[in-house]
């Protein structure tokens, strides 16, 4: 089992940056995958990007990729998001989430995910 607790998230003007957080309970933090998403008011969750469980791969949205850029401390069990350049569209509810099976190095489903974090709102003001 494996708990997840979000941090870093709030107002940030266009063409700012934030890094968000995400602390894993328990032992095996190293051997998940992790990956952020998003959900905007009224939109279906998307995928944002994702980390091996070593962190040697990653993989992006095309919305994001150039801008955002995940990264994992595995002593620290805990993984970021660094946002920068943000637009207006990038306001959402962001979660973290844990895959046993997934590898970090393709586009994802949310099925490929046990464990979800509670989500956290991030606005981007013009």
């Amino acid at each position: 089992q494996v708990q997840l607790v979000e941090s870093g998230g709030g107002l940030v003007q266009a063409g700012g940056s934030l890094r968000r957080s995400c602390a894993a309970s328990g032992r095996t933090f190293n051997s998940y995958a992790m990956a952020w998403f998003r959900q905007a008011p009224g939109k279906e969750r998307e995928f944002v990007a994702a980390i091996s469980w070593s962190g040697g791969s990653t993989y992006y949205a095309d919305s994001v990729k150039g801008r955002f850029t995940i990264s994992r401390d595995n002593a620290k069990n805990t993984v970021y998001l660094q946002m920068s350049s943000l637009k207006q569209e990038d306001t959402a509810v962001y979660y973290c989430a844990a895959g046993t099976y997934y590898s970090g190095t393709y586009y994802p489903s949310l099925a490929n995910f046990d464990y979800w974090g509670q989500g956290t709102q991030v606005t981007v003001s013009s």
